[in-house]
């Protein structure tokens, strides 16, 4: 698209969140807790779903599929983040950018479409359960993780279209601590008026979308549910809620990020470690505490393994 002899940046320099010594110790020790709660959450919640019979359900396997996309993505930026912190000069790789914003859009768009398919599991066993089974059989959600996947990768290779070619040709600093579009994109030696609203739309409107259709199913859901309660209601808006507050942290910060380009404050910084470090914590927290099957189930795999270790 552009000439070779442009594109003369080898490397990227993050400016990082904070000049002051005691902000950077509170930022690393809190990245460092979320880091290691997040990879022990979600390791703690696809070991239990695997492990319990009783959890071998469509949303359960939905469930143990997102924890396994919280995995990767938490595992994107967050170690960088934190080995840079203490950092004069913290640099990454033309390329190594390249390859954050490849794998954090691949994983965030299909997390986008596992989302949806969740609302879509709990429509079905709230307005349809006795066709639950049959409709969200293990063929279907096999075939909606391979979809979500397959999404995913196409839309996170549609970004990399927009960036990799790119003619970099002098500014290499980036007022962030990690990769993404919008922030690469004002570095270009060129007008990137047209490409920034590519970009908005590509990602911006598509977030937004998905966010109303999201909120709007769980509204008729839950007015199905309030029409025609039962005993087990409870039980299914405790679910319900949860489902909620994940997609709201999930697509609070994606709308901000890019739907407002162009702002770089401080609200912008925090909710950027909060979506890399906190949001992939948060969702096992809030699956597990307001999930009695979870949390039942959890403590029959900590009483098997300490029978286990008894009888060793």
């Amino acid at each position: 698209m552009y000439g070779a002899n442009y594109s003369v940046v080898s490397e990227f320099v993050f400016l990082g969140l904070s000049s002051s010594w005691e902000i950077q110790l509170l930022i690393f020790c809190q990245s460092c807790l979320f880091y290691v709660f997040s990879i022990m959450g979600n390791l703690l919640i696809v070991a239990t779903v695997t492990s319990d019979p009783y959890l071998h359900s469509p949303m359960y396997f939905l469930l143990a599929n997102l924890s396994i996309i919280d995995l990767i993505f938490c595992s994107i930026a967050a170690p960088k983040i934190i080995c840079d912190i203490f950092r004069k000069r913290k640099v990454i790789s033309f390329w190594g950018c390249i390859a954050q914003i490849f794998f954090s859009h691949a994983v965030g768009g299909t997390e986008m479409v596992l989302l949806i398919a969740m609302a879509f599991d709990r429509y079905v066993a709230i307005c349809k359960p006795l066709h639950y089974l049959t409709i969200m059989r293990p063929r279907i959600c096999i075939l909606i993780l391979v979809v979500a996947w397959t999404i995913g990768l196409i839309h996170s290779l549609a970004q990399l279209a927009f960036v990799v070619n790119l003619p970099f040709c002098g500014p290499n600093v980036i007022d962030s601590f990690y990769c993404d579009i919008p922030r690469l994109i004002k570095l270009d030696c060129t007008d990137t008026y047209k490409l920034e609203f590519m970009v908005t739309a590509n990602s911006g409107f598509i977030s937004v979308g998905a966010f109303f259709l999201l909120i709007l199913s769980y509204i008729f859901i839950m007015a199905t549910l309030q029409k025609h309660s039962s005993g087990g209601s409870s039980k299914a808006v405790s679910t319900l809620s949860a489902h909620i507050i994940v997609v709201v942290l999930f697509f609070g910060p994606l709308i901000f990020f890019y739907m407002w380009p162009s702002s770089s404050t401080h609200l912008d910084k925090f909710l950027a470690v909060f979506d890399a470090v906190a949001t992939p914590f948060l969702n096992p927290v809030i699956y597990t505490l307001r999930n009695k099957e979870m949390k039942v189930a959890m403590r029959r795999v900590f009483s098997k393994l300490t029978g286990f270790r008894k009888n060793q």
